[in-house]
């Protein structure tokens, strides 16, 4: 597949992501929006190094080209990582409150 099919389907992700934190204000789909943003990097950066490896190759200069998906394995367990901790939070401040409104918990700091 050529590469700027992953372009345009990070793009497509990124914009899904951008849209929904500006436009919701549930704090569970802006917390699932921010991941979906993330994974299209992820996905990015992982097309680019097959992109690069599979230019190296063609080259026939010796190039460890894996370096960009095992920095998305760690990405990914670091976001693993956040999930449980931003959920904890939302299910903290829902337990408080009885509510995941972004508008509501902004009264909160007052």
């Amino acid at each position: 597949m050529d590469i700027k099919a992953y372009i345009v389907l990070a793009l497509i992700l990124f914009t899904i992501g951008v849209t929904g934190v500006l436009i919701r204000r549930n704090a569970i789909i802006i917390f699932m929006c921010i991941e979906l943003m993330l994974n299209a990097v992820n996905l990015l950066l992982v097309a680019f190094s097959k992109m690069h490896a599979m230019s190296a190759v063609a080259k026939a200069s010796p190039t460890f080209a894996s370096d960009a998906q095992i920095f998305v394995f760690f990405i990914m367990v670091v976001a693993a990582a956040e999930v449980t901790v931003g959920l904890s939070i939302i299910m903290l401040l829902y337990r408080n409150t009885r509510s995941v409104d972004v508008n509501f918990l902004n009264r909160l700091k007052y």
